[in-house]
């Protein structure tokens, strides 16, 4: 293709991307499936606009100046050998794939619906979001909060509160003191906690620039701390030597190295020789040296491990802080939602679940005009994930489909190769008639010696084994038992029977 070609092209495409967005922000869906999708779809439009914009900028450019010896060639040249040798070459690549189908540039980025003709097409929504996300209105933190409960010495938090101080890292909410923090174990849960939290803020605002929002979160954070104002992680004592903690009562005492309130002094005085306060003692101070060495080494760029880890902790923690107060309204709505689901059943729940995956927003046009379409509406079932449908003619849940396994195929060739989706069917159809026909047209009367052999070859020799050994058995059995004639002659069994009848003895 020639420069000048591929950069009318490029144009073209970008001009085919614009009114592409502007169709789609022209609708305005009213499910929240069909408006993230809507926007998941935008966001791939500008990417691609992005980048058929830089490779056009590569050719305006012109490094290597190709594209000014086309335009000398045209302009100098005799046009019509440029247009004959490019129609030459059309003609010739089309003799050489005489069927090759021509893309429709018009269609390419024209807008799917649901109502088309080719049906309903699975979305990109439709398999980024759990069921209990409800495509991107909830959190899912049900794995952070097993993780969190696996922490030593944390308090023990049901989910719902859980999620209403999953962001509050301070010792009288979390139960972590400081040092504890420092462990890998602390340090893996909050990366996932930030990592879960930053990838739904993708998922659910796809049209926001989420880089630009984490990389202010992160100049944020190295402001604040040069400055020492992180909360929990300052360097710098307080001016009476211990942590600015409001007593339960005149007579407590607070312990500065463990972070802890004791009732009075004399349990205070007791514990001051424990292992733990020792231990606790020594880290603070070590903390102290340690900030002691950073600000005399300020100036060369020293910076202990210890300062390090708590940076890197710190770190997660603001960002987990940050992004669950850019997303309140979803924690919020989050918090109500599994305060109204623990006092719902299991039916209840399903059917909820159920109707989140198989409910559309499909337009409904000329419903008025005759029962026919009413009845033509109803008859469509959003099945975009080809699930199963249960007894009422409607999809199964996704959740339940999981659960199953129905996904998994597993062939029986006895049975002609039918196909059995999941463990159970598969399991079942052993004891049914299809099944123990085939093995009786195979030679075969005993059918519960074959579970989970699917092979004809298979069946047929562990079927000859099995005569053979019993073959095999019914000669031991007979030489087992030995009889003796009057003359004192011992002789098996069926030998002595054989010769009695013929008078022989």
């Amino acid at each position: 293709m020639y420069i000048l070609e591929e950069q009318r092209y490029i144009h073209e495409d970008l001009e085919r991307l614009e009114q592409g967005i502007a169709d789609r922000v022209r609708d305005e869906p009213k499910h929240i499936r069909d408006r993230l999708n809507r926007d998941h779809e935008i966001a791939q439009l500008l990417d691609q606009i992005q980048n058929q914009s830089n490779e056009l900028l590569k050719i305006y450019k012109d490094n290597s100046g190709t594209r000014a010896a086309e335009i000398q060639q045209l302009s100098t040249g005799d046009p019509f050998d440029a247009f004959y040798k490019q129609l030459g070459e059309i003609r010739e690549h089309h003799a050489k794939y005489p069927n090759e189908q021509a893309e429709n540039s018009e269609q390419r980025y024209k807008q799917r619906k649901a109502g088309d003709a080719a049906g309903p097409v699975a979305t990109v929504v439709d398999t980024i979001f759990s069921g209990e996300e409800a495509y991107g209105r909830f959190f899912d933190l049900n794995t952070c909060h097993e993780s969190y409960l696996n922490l030593p010495n944390v308090k023990r938090y049901t989910y719902l509160q859980y999620l209403e101080h999953f962001d509050n890292f301070t010792p009288a909410y979390c139960g972590v003191k400081r040092g504890e923090k420092l462990t890998d174990q602390y340090f893996s849960y909050v990366g996932e906690l930030a990592q879960y939290l930053e990838d739904f803020m993708r998922r659910s605002r796809p049209l926001e620039n989420t880089d630009k929002v984490l990389s202010s979160f992160d100049e944020e954070f190295a402001s604040l701390w040069e400055k020492n104002e992180i909360e929990g992680w300052a360097t710098e004592p307080t001016t009476n030597g211990s942590s600015a903690t409001t007593l339960s009562s005149p007579e407590a005492k607070w312990c500065k190295y463990c972070e802890k309130e004791f009732k009075n002094e004399n349990v205070y005085n007791s514990h001051l020789p424990g292992r733990k306060h020792k231990k606790a003692e020594e880290q603070w101070r070590q903390r102290q040296e340690d900030s002691t060495a950073e600000s005399g080494n300020a100036a060369s760029g020293v910076v202990s491990a210890m300062r390090l880890k708590e940076r890197a902790v710190a770190e997660r923690e603001y960002r987990v802080k940050r992004l669950a107060s850019a997303m309140s309204t979803e924690r919020s709505d989050t918090r109500v939602n599994v305060e109204r689901k623990q006092g719902m059943t299991r039916r209840e729940r399903e059917q909820e679940l159920e109707n989140l995956y198989n409910e559309s927003d499909l337009p409904r046009e000329n419903v008025e005009e005759g029962d026919g379409d009413e009845e033509e509406d109803e008859d469509k079932i959003y099945n975009p994930l080809k699930v199963p449908l249960g007894w009422d003619g409607k999809p199964i849940p996704f959740w339940l489909y999981r659960l199953h396994g129905l996904g998994v195929e597993f062939p029986c060739e006895i049975c002609g190769n039918y196909v059995y989706k999941g463990r159970r069917a598969f399991e079942k159809h052993f004891n049914e008639a299809r099944h123990i026909y085939n093995l009786k047209c195979l030679g075969i009367t005993n059918s519960t010696l074959f579970r989970d052999i699917t092979k004809m070859d298979e069946a047929q020799r562990l079927w000859e084994k099995i005569q053979r050994e019993r073959k095999q058995s019914k000669l031991d059995e007979g030489s087992i038992v030995q009889m003796e004639d009057g003359e004192g002659n011992v002789m098996p069994e069926k030998v002595y029977y054989d010769l009695q009848k013929q008078g022989l003895l």
